[in-house]
């Protein structure tokens, strides 16, 4: 706990690191626009929109830190081929992991923003010790391969303490966390207003029970899903309807309000969706299937 509070106080302070990360989520867009047509396509691949269905940063880290740590126990046990291939396997890995980090990054502001860049700036600090470790190895030589197991047991340590900020990211600050996971949907039917409050193509948001919904008719039919966005809590009722999609205000994640499916991201989990019903002048909601 006082680990946590110092070093979350210590970031707080460094207010200098918001035009470094606006630089750096600038390079980041830029990269994107130079795709082209592609980049959304690209960007939707590293975020796991369109790959996995959730986050694929989380997903990927696993394989460096897994392979980083074979490395050092082949070194220190004498199987360099061993420690060598590992190292290999990590610096692949790692590659995707700080792809799809960067691209998630883009997205921060605020503190979250501020712990994502030294999170990234660790890690791409340990990316640059391993992949030095294993050009020495490449090299060849006893000289050579002892420093080369001191980059990687540097960078291993690097990558640990990073991990520790990025733990906090996820747990902590809730980055790219499901803004749906909790919501208190009801399973009833629940009135929301009479039908002539939702006009064809209107964007309106209601409250049922706990739960925001947002309501949009199309072709003479409701339509209802959350009202918010799954990546960070964007008011969807405040976005653009185009067709059967909304777009978020706040990162342009884009939704189909028939069914709460993921079009584009950065946004990688569905809208929970609503069933609608129009009785006697009055409209009614329930969640479609239920939450917890």
């Amino acid at each position: 706990m006082a680990a946590q509070s110092f070093v979350d106080g210590l970031i707080r302070r460094q207010g200098w690191m918001d035009g470094v990360a606006e630089k750096v989520q600038g390079a980041v867009g830029r990269a994107y626009e130079a795709l082209g047509p592609r980049g959304r396509t690209v960007k939707n691949l590293l975020h796991g929109t369109s790959l996995l269905g959730h986050p694929l940063h989380p997903a990927v880290t696993d394989v460096p830190v897994g392979a980083y740590l074979v490395g050092l126990v082949a070194d220190a046990t004498g199987q360099p081929r061993a420690g060598d291939t590992a190292l290999a396997v990590g610096v692949g890995a790692a590659t995707l992991a700080a792809l799809s980090g960067y691209t998630d990054f883009h997205e921060t502001y605020g503190h979250e923003r501020r712990v994502a860049l030294v999170h990234g700036a660790a890690m791409t600090a340990a990316f640059g010790l391993q992949l030095t470790s294993l050009a020495l190895r490449v090299a060849g030589g006893r000289r050579a391969r002892r420093t080369a197991v001191g980059f990687s047991t540097a960078g291993f340590a690097v990558v640990a303490a990073s991990a520790y900020l990025g733990g906090d990211l996820v747990y902590g600050i809730g980055t790219m966390v499901n803004r749906n996971a909790f919501l208190d949907a009801p399973e009833d039917f629940v009135d929301v207003g009479a039908s002539g409050d939702f006009p064809e193509g209107a964007l309106r948001r209601v409250q049922a029970g706990a739960a925001p919904v947002l309501l949009v008719r199309r072709s003479g039919r409701l339509h209802g899903v959350s009202a918010v966005c799954s990546h960070a809590g964007g008011p969807l009722d405040e976005g653009q309807l185009d067709g059967e999609c909304v777009t978020c205000p706040w990162h342009g994640s884009r939704f189909r309000v028939t069914d709460g499916g993921v079009i584009d991201g950065p946004a990688t989990f569905p809208l929970p969706p609503f069933v609608v019903r129009e009785h006697d002048g009055r409209v009614e909601v329930r969640v479609a299937v239920p939450l917890h």
